[in-house]
């Protein structure tokens, strides 16, 4: 298997050209953040240059305080394409493939059709630069009153917009919260996923503090030919070093 740093939460101590570095260091074969804006993107391409790592993926930013992304949100239609017209920006100058559009606290009817012009938009301007659009459903335990919670509302939506740059962040730790059957909904929604990322839950920590079997679970994405780095957004709960014990163990398909 091939890893990606989630460096949102891993080594989100020391700044990102730096955290990219440790990330390579470390042995993982990409990286990938949440809200990488207060860094100039030349230092984020030197970086990744230096290290030779691709950078799989970047969120749109959140909003105003309180908020989770702004995409469903009746009314705030120029706040969420901006946001999206920044995160796009940022990708193209870095070389980053995905942007995940973040949907926001909203329900009902008018929040899915503005998630829907709002994906429309995102897709439209993001092919431009090659990158794919990414929409995630959030567990309602961390993001309660998320607009998306389900990798069915996920598929829904993404049959709907009908973009071919419009793909599924399949997370492991939110599908199992809310879900669970993880192996059966791989199977089914493969087509529809353009990233996967993990953590234990119900911990959010790495791999083995919780109730999913990594081993098992690292497997069947193999088998099911997936082989794109596999992103590691879990919680170290203490120094990022001391919380790759897992990485050698699952790195080159060995378990």
């Amino acid at each position: 298997m091939k890893f990606s740093a989630n460096l949102g939460f891993l080594w989100n101590d020391r700044p990102l050209p730096d955290a990219i570095h440790a990330a390579a260091a470390a042995g993982f074969d990409a990286v990938e953040c949440h809200w990488p804006y207060d860094t100039p993107a030349a230092g984020v391409t030197a970086a990744l240059t230096e290290t030779g790592l691709p950078m799989l993926g970047l969120n749109t930013r959140r909003g105003n305080v309180g908020e989770n992304g702004l995409a469903a949100l009746p009314g705030r239609e120029p706040d969420a394409r901006a946001a999206i017209d920044e995160a796009i920006a940022y990708a193209a100058a870095t070389g980053t493939r995905n942007v995940h559009v973040m949907a926001g606290f909203a329900s009902g009817d008018a929040a899915r059709a503005t998630f829907l012009d709002n994906l429309h938009y995102a897709c439209t301007a993001a092919a431009a630069h090659g990158i794919t659009i990414l929409i995630e459903p959030l567990n309602h335990y961390d993001a309660p009153g998320y607009f998306l919670t389900t990798t069915a509302q996920a598929a829904q939506i993404i049959d709907t917009v009908r973009a071919v740059n419009l793909k599924l962040m399949f997370d492991l730790y939110h599908v199992q919260l809310m879900e669970g059957d993880l192996t059966h909904r791989l199977q089914t929604l493969l087509p529809h996923i353009g990233h996967i990322q993990f953590a234990s839950a119900p911990d959010r920590g790495p791999p083995g503090s919780g109730e999913q079997n990594f081993v098992y679970l690292f497997e069947t994405i193999s088998r099911l030919g997936w082989q794109a780095p596999l992103g590691a957004e879990y919680k170290p709960q203490g120094p990022t070093e001391a919380s790759l014990h897992w990485l050698e163990t699952h790195r080159g398909g060995r378990a």
